[in-house]
Order: C-alpha cells, then structure tokens, then sequence
C-alpha cells in the first residue's frame, strides 16, 4: 500500500534514540525498506550539538515519520523536540505519524510517570531544561507524547 500526503517527497522519517536501536531494530527496518525500494532518512550523518533546522527540512520533506519510542527516546531532547515538529506537521495534515513502541508501554509513553523508565528518563530530560524555557518546553514535550494516541486513531481511518 502507497500512502502518499499531498505536496510531499515518499520518503519516510526514521526518529528514534540510541545506538542499539540504530545497529538492531532500525537496521533492520531500513535493510527492509531499500529491499523494496522505499525512501527514508536516518539522521547518521548529523553531529551531536548540532541545529535542528536540517532534521526539521527533513521531516517537512517526508511523508510519513516513523517514531520509535524506546526507553532511552525521551533522554534526548532532539527526539522530543522532533516529536513537537511531527505534531506540528500533523495537525497542519502534512504528516502521518506511525508511533512503534520498542520495549515500552504505550501507556508509559502518554503519561511519562517515574514509576516506569522512560518516564523517568524524561523527568531527568525535563529537570536539566533551563528554567526560563523549561515550562514552556515541558509542556510542548507532554502534548506531543499525549498526542500519539490520536495520530494512531487517524491512521486507522486512513488505512481503511
């Protein structure tokens, strides 16, 4: 099944944290989608530190973006900042979003709590924000891991 938005490259956005995701899973994937001739991206040739902007082009670039939340997704603040970004370009209708949960619960991903670990990753994420953003930024960041359960609703009633 093709599925294109309007306007856009098919081209598919890998967000995802770490390297045992990036040498397992995601290596993987992307050995499947070349396989069968599909685009995507994956940020190898980006350097720690650097501006967003590049990876933002890319997401507006792409039709789909697949986020892959592990344990270790919301300890970067470039995973959560491209999540913003992909709400962002879903609400616009310029993306679809599919989230993969990767040995996470999705309901610890909705709700980051510090009972589970990736909540308490994001906590530590959230705690080390400089205060004059950090409320802003939270707030940012919890809406668009809130949001995920409605990107998957909308998808089901585009697939059918």
């Amino acid at each position: 099944m093709k599925i294109a938005v309007s306007g856009k490259v098919d081209q598919v956005f890998f967000s995802f944290r770490g390297q045992q995701l990036r040498y397992n899973f995601v290596s993987h994937l992307s050995d499947a989608f070349q396989r069968n001739e599909i685009k995507f991206f994956i940020d190898k040739d980006v350097k720690k530190g650097q501006d967003l902007k590049n990876l933002f082009v890319r997401i507006e670039e792409s039709s789909i973006a697949l986020a892959i939340f592990s344990t270790r997704y919301p300890d970067s603040r470039w995973c959560m900042d491209e999540l913003v970004k992909m709400k962002k370009l879903v609400d616009q209708g310029n993306l679809l979003v599919i989230p993969i949960f990767y040995k996470v619960k999705a309901k610890d991903a909705r709700n980051p709590k510090c009972s589970s670990e990736f909540g308490r990753n994001f906590w530590k994420l959230a705690e080390s924000v400089s205060s004059t953003s950090r409320k802003y930024q939270i707030a940012h960041w919890l809406e668009a891991l809130h949001y995920k359960k409605r990107v998957i609703l909308q998808h089901r009633k585009l697939l059918q």
